[in-house]
């Protein structure tokens, strides 16, 4: 088998776990490999360091797949590397029907995403070398799996980089366009041949549930306290009694007020609404998206709570702040006349040109990558400072502000700077509450820092000003 040779100057990335070769990192190529072939790594001394597959026009010259010599990437070789997959989500998410089975790198193979929804897979082929060893994964993934249907979603621009085009199209059996899967006790309805990625987003699985201490909790600052009271029946019963005195009935009179934006199919609507929220306003630049989370509220019985909103977040988020400082102006204005004081700034004989200025107990920012590339974070941290700059402006006071980037080159130490930025520009004081990465099902290897690329922190917001 064909050798590639490092550079003795090269950082010891592969001796640490790191699964890349980059061009500028090889010396030279003993025999005459093919495009997607297995070669073996070899130090400058000519020690043996791993197995991997070769691309002469990629970057990442080699992908490692094996540190033990491997021949072949055949059938038997992807049914143990699916069985060891299938048993590690089976352990972390026992009784889970839809999750992320492999997972590139981390899962030990290298340019392969499998998504699981029920019985159909959805599978990405991202490399070259996986490319060729379509049929063989497919064999495998039907042995271990035993799916009704395996569609590939390989639509993806990265596949351009090792000269591949963008394909999509049924692989197996039959799959239809929209699947139901299970999340934490919601049922959801996936488009896995138009929805983005794959269909779905695994990765906030975790981060989905640990909202669910802010939905309740929030009747108080309405007025309303649970009292014992008479009831109808002539018992005495403790109920919530708001401050005229009267029983509300509502049952989710101590949910919060959350606003979602970047919903894509709702799913943090969906939580918000399983954990008690009293008022959700659904996000999303896209009338599909939006589409599609209706149908997720409707299937859940969450229609009541929830409004759905076709609009650009950034815009949306300004637009609520731009209504939210007019009538704080126009409020200041009114007291200055009630009082004497010579002219206020707002002409409150005008109708106010901003709309909305509502606020919310809970807003959640969940955007797109940003940063796709190193040269683009610059921009990518002045749009994550705007968006949560504006969105913890729109928070009620002790509230939450729940926010995510799922950029790598948005290293979470300036992810954490960029909203501290926003936070002293906003005047707020915000306490960090919960930090958390990926889920279960996108584990990560240590030393590769590539696939440490979701952060999804929870605020409690103050004024400086109380």
């Amino acid at each position: 088998m064909a050798s590639v040779i490092l550079e003795r100057s090269r950082k010891k990335r592969l001796e640490q776990g790191h699964p890349w070769v980059y061009g500028s990192e090889v010396a030279s190529v003993e025999g005459e490999p093919q495009a997607g072939s297995l070669v073996d790594i070899m130090n400058h001394q000519g020690r043996f360091l791993a197995s991997g597959y070769y691309n002469p026009a990629s970057q990442i010259r080699v992908r490692v797949v094996s540190h033990q010599h491997l021949e072949e990437m055949d059938t038997a070789f992807f049914v143990e590397r699916f069985t060891n997959c299938l048993r590690h989500r089976n352990r972390f998410l026992p009784g889970a029907d839809a999750y992320r089975l492999v997972y590139g790198e981390a899962d030990f193979l290298p340019g392969l995403i499998v998504d699981r929804f029920g019985d159909v897979l959805v599978v990405q082929l991202l490399t070259l070398g996986m490319d060729k060893r379509r049929a063989e994964i497919v064999e495998a993934l039907v042995q271990v799996m035993a799916p009704r249907g395996i569609y590939e979603r390989s639509d993806v621009s990265v596949r351009e980089l090792e000269g591949l085009e963008q394909v999509t199209g049924l692989l197996y059996g039959e799959c239809p366009r929209h699947v139901t899967v299970t999340e934490n006790g919601l049922k959801l309805i996936v488009d896995i041949v138009e929805g983005q990625k794959t269909g779905y987003f695994f990765d906030q699985r975790e981060n989905r549930a640990s909202i669910a201490p802010l939905m309740t909790g929030w009747g108080e600052r309405s007025g309303i306290t649970l009292q014992e009271v008479d009831a109808e029946d002539g018992s005495r019963q403790v109920l919530p009694v708001n401050k005229s005195g009267k029983t509300v009935t509502f049952p989710y009179w101590d949910g919060a007020t959350v606003l979602e934006c970047f919903s894509h199919t709702g799913s943090f609507t969906l939580h918000a609404c399983k954990y008690g929220a009293k008022k959700v306003t659904c996000l999303d630049v896209s009338a599909h998206a939006i589409e599609s989370a209706k149908t997720n509220v409707e299937l859940n019985g969450f229609s009541d709570r929830v409004e759905f909103v076709v609009d650009d977040a950034f815009q949306y988020l300004r637009n609520q702040v731009k209504g939210l400082e007019e009538r704080s102006e126009r409020a200041t204005a009114v007291a200055g006349q009630d009082s004497g004081a010579k002219a206020a700034k707002a002409d409150t004989a005008k109708p106010m040109t901003a709309g909305g200025g509502r606020t919310f107990d809970v807003v959640i920012l969940d955007p797109p990558a940003f940063a796709k590339t190193r040269s683009a974070v610059a921009g990518a941290c002045r749009g994550y400072k705007d968006i949560n700059l504006h969105g913890m402006k729109l928070v009620n006071e002790g509230g939450y502000l729940v926010t995510a980037s799922c950029s790598y080159h948005m290293q979470p130490d300036l992810f954490l700077e960029t909203i501290g930025e926003a936070a002293k520009d906003a005047g707020k004081v915000l306490r960090l509450v919960e930090w958390r990465a990926a889920g279960k099902d996108h584990p990560q290897i240590l030393g590769v820092d590539e696939g440490h690329y979701l952060k999804f922190a929870i605020f409690e917001v103050r004024s400086k000003s109380n």
